[in-house]
């Protein structure tokens, strides 16, 4: 983007490496969370995993995920942002070399899992903290479309992950999966780097540049800004307690659970629910799932001011309820991958479309707001996945079943959406 080849003084590097490097952050998102899932069948036949354990600890990711959220939200601004995203490079760097190592160095493995899945979880609540206002705080006008694309990269780099370890299993054997995530962790490594060196601006940069005053004038000027943040603060706790935000939140929670639900599963349901093998598995069912989910944001990002919001998020999880319908019932493997895939589509909205809805109804609701409504999403995305395997392995149907009592989420989704249309009537600050 053009409007980003500005460089900064002292250095080489311009304000569109920066842009770069948000968007391999977002890859790397990707790979902490959907690569591990890729071995769930791996994990449970050579270290003799339960499914009940594997979903506890896509839980316990999310869960860390969570928590670095909520202390992110308030340290970071005073941590930095070049220091947290290297650092949260540093722990996803961790978490892959002790992916690789741990589980079959120490005597319980899955202690070895769990330890390497606390680090990813610790470097990906960063990196999800900090690259949205990252990308925000750069100078130019054309930051929606960056922003637009930024959320894509996730989607995009998902299926970089399946794609490469499909070709990687393929070819040399899913054996050497620990190889594989140390030549996953070198994407982390070099964004580290890159973080170390490209320029970065904060939020209040703008802000700064905007006033101008002389020093007589400072003392009225604090009084008035004084003010004004206390009118800000009384106005955004005033949002936290309506019904309308509590929907909004009840929203982000569906959002991440029926995201996550079919996504965290979707490889190890391909190769044992549908007994297909792990490459037609893997490329039909999670990867297909990210490139439709990509597709879908990508499209939003596109055509969002000509699309009735609304009615799109409640046609989204009335297409969603049918996919996982047909991935559960359907007697064609072949059908319920191609159900997987459209799943992975009729979520897509679902996410940032909930984050533009609080943007149109809350204009005054600053980072606080986003930085709860994520925290609600990563419950989400902790609850679905923990519900599909609980609810499996007591049961002899299997993931079948366990995706049953998910479906609450998109029909969930449906009421929360025509709920707050109809709260919408009335005008919010």
């Amino acid at each position: 983007m053009s409007f980003l080849r500005v460089k900064h003084r002292g250095t080489k590097l311009e304000y569109h490496h920066t842009l770069y490097a948000s968007y391999i952050g977002y890859i790397t998102q990707a790979i902490i969370n959907n690569f591990p899932p890729l071995l769930f069948l791996t994990f449970q036949k050579e270290f003799e995993v339960s499914l009940e354990r594997i979903a506890m600890m896509v839980s316990i990711n999310f869960i860390i995920q969570i928590i670095v959220d909520f202390i992110g939200a308030k340290t970071i601004d005073k941590i930095g942002y070049r220091i947290s995203a290297i650092v949260a490079h540093g722990f996803c760097v961790l978490g892959l070399i002790s992916l690789g190592t741990l589980p079959k160095l120490l005597e319980n493995p899955y202690l070895g899992l769990l330890i390497a899945v606390a680090f990813n979880a610790i470097g990906g609540g960063i990196i999800e903290v900090i690259i949205s206002p990252i990308v925000e705080s750069l100078p130019g006008k054309e930051k929606d479309k960056a922003m637009s694309l930024l959320h894509s990269f996730y989607c995009f780099g998902h299926v970089g992950v399946v794609i490469f370890s499909t070709l990687f299993f393929l070819f040399v054997g899913i054996g050497h999966w620990s190889i594989l995530a140390y030549l996953w962790m070198l994407v982390p490594l070099g964004n580290l780097i890159l973080f170390s060196k490209v320029p970065l601006c904060t939020l209040s940069d703008h802000h700064e540049e905007n006033i101008s005053f002389d020093e007589e004038n400072v003392s009225s000027v604090e009084k008035h800004l004084h003010r004004e943040e206390k009118k800000i603060e009384k106005s955004r706790k005033s949002i936290f307690i309506s019904s309308m935000f509590v929907w909004l939140f009840l929203l982000m929670i569906c959002s991440g659970a029926a995201e996550q639900a079919m996504s965290q599963w979707a490889s190890y349901f391909a190769e044992v629910g549908l007994k297909v093998s792990k490459t037609v598995g893997d490329l039909l069912g999670p990867c297909a799932f990210a490139l439709l989910m990509g597709i879908s944001r990508a499209l939003y990002g596109k055509m969002g001011e000509r699309i009735k919001l609304e009615r799109a998020m409640a046609l989204s999880s009335a297409l969603c309820i049918l996919s996982y319908l047909t991935v559960i019932f359907s007697p064609i493997p072949f059908l319920s991958l191609i159900a997987c895939a459209i799943c992975g589509f009729s979520v897509g909205i679902m996410w940032p479309g909930t984050f533009s809805l609080a943007a149109k109804r809350y204009r005054m609701g600053g980072t606080a707001m986003f930085a709860i409504l994520a925290l609600a999403g990563d419950v989400g995305c902790a609850l679905g996945p923990a519900i599909v395997g609980f609810v499996a392995n007591r049961t002899t149907f299997g993931l079948k079943a366990g995706m049953i009592p998910v479906i609450i989420f998109p029909i969930i989704m449906i009421v929360g959406v025509s709920m707050i249309q109809k709260m919408g009537k009335k005008k919010y600050s």
